[in-house]
């Protein structure tokens, strides 16, 4: 019961004891308490994008979508992508008697506190704190976890992913006199820099954008929570890709990726789910790095703002160590993310393998990525089996004492959180 609906009610009793005698007031009924929950908000990396199994999502109209087919178009809710096998649903969370997952892959700031439909390619589903509230009337909110920063109005993860894997494949294809094969003129094909990622300036918009965002999340739960108490879980972000590639994964026909035109390392690389030059490796960990540093950041300020909420920022850059994609031979069997994966076309049938294809079919076959996003928007993401790594982080969090805590997978496989 929250300290408003405590007053109210003292106030009418206090009332009722001077308008009736003492014996014949009735006795106030007693307030049942809510069922407990814990509440999922954000993007892709929360939603359980990858994990599969995907649950139909209510649309902005209440109509609850199921998968619309392949050709759909991406905006249909059901491509929230949210999935059973979610970190929320895989956390050990004492005492929650219920778990909701609010959050929609592709996932931004805006889409927090305004329907994500009523932007540039967002998703037909009501504002997040719209679904929140309505969970609310229902359930006493406990625990939320929420992860944001990924996407924004600066960058957005897909796009960068999309760029870095784009570059290597036409840099595998293509020579660099072969700009003609490409209707659209010259394709990149240099590795990805730290600029190509996220610069400082998009970084300081992003977290501007994000920390307000979830300074609306924090009024809101204030306002809505039936005790008022909660806690606020905040996530950052685990890179899918190693520091460094297996040495197995260096060069094919005794070509590697510096080179000009080397496509049997490209399909070599694609087969196991890392297309990407080395030299995008490094770049692609600090912009990962900077992501953990907004979220972070964010926490902070808001903790400044709301001296009273119970916020943790739980730092997941480690989780996935030494089974990121292409981190050891057996990629992407033994690894926690998912593989790059395309269609050629909206055919529902994922290209394992690229052997054998001319440039014009890679071109083909990346286009269908652009065209029908659905048919590649789990690559990168952790599986079935990352979520349920997440989940034991998220495990840690709910029940720490710390502000900040680190989730670290041992080479051994065992996950500490501290």
């Amino acid at each position: 019961m929250s300290v408003f609906r405590r007053t109210v009610l003292a106030a009418a009793m206090a009332a009722a004891a001077v308008a009736l005698p003492a014996a014949v007031a009735p006795a106030p009924p007693a307030a049942a308490a809510l069922p407990t929950a814990a509440v999922a908000l954000g993007d892709s990396f929360i939603s359980g994008e990858g994990a599969g199994a995907y649950a139909p999502v209510v649309d902005v109209n209440g109509v609850a979508q199921g998968f619309p087919g392949w050709s759909a178009a991406n905006a249909n809710a059901y491509f929230c992508h949210r999935s059973p096998n979610a970190s929320l649903f895989r956390a050990e969370l004492p005492g929650i008697a219920a778990r909701f997952n609010l959050a929609c892959s592709g996932g931004q700031p805006y889409d927090i506190a305004n329907a994500s439909a009523t932007r540039a390619k967002g998703r037909q589903v009501a504002a997040q704190l719209d679904q929140l509230r309505a969970v609310a009337q229902t359930h006493d909110i406990d625990l939320v976890l929420v992860g944001l920063g990924s996407n924004n109005s600066s960058f957005t993860f897909g796009s960068v992913a999309e760029k870095c894997a784009n570059r290597f494949i036409a840099d595998a294809w293509t020579g660099w006199w072969e700009f003609w094969a490409y209707l659209g003129g010259p394709v990149e094909q240099k590795p990805c820099s730290d600029a190509d990622l996220g610069t400082a300036a998009q970084f300081s918009a992003a977290t501007a954008e994000t920390t307000a965002a979830l300074r609306q999340l924090l009024t809101t739960l204030d306002q809505v929570d039936a005790d008022g108490q909660h806690r606020v879980v905040f996530q950052d972000y685990t890179n899918p890709l190693p520091y460094e590639l297996d040495q197995s994964y260096w060069s094919e026909d005794s070509r590697d990726d510096t080179r000009d035109k080397f496509r049997a390392l490209g399909a070599e690389r694609y087969a196991a789910g890392c297309p990407i030059h080395r030299a995008s490796l490094a770049p692609g960990q600090r912009f990962s790095q900077g992501l953990g540093t907004l979220v972070s950041s964010v926490r902070g300020t808001l903790a400044a703002e709301f001296p009273t909420d119970d916020l943790v920022y739980l730092n997941v850059q480690r989780a996935f160590d030494g089974a990121r994609l292409c981190e050891s031979a057996g990629s992407p069997a033994n690894a926690l993310a998912t593989p790059i994966r395309l269609m050629d076309g909206p055919t529902g049938v994922f290209v394992t393998s690229l052997s054998g294809y001319d440039k014009l079919d890679i071109q083909r076959i990346a286009n269908a990525c652009g065209t029908y996003f659905q048919t590649c928007q789990e690559s990168w993401h952790p599986s079935a089996a990352g979520h349920q790594v997440l989940g034991r982080c998220l495990s840690g969090a709910a029940a720490t004492g710390a502000r900040s805590v680190s989730c670290v997978r041992a080479p051994d496989g065992t996950v500490s959180v501290g």
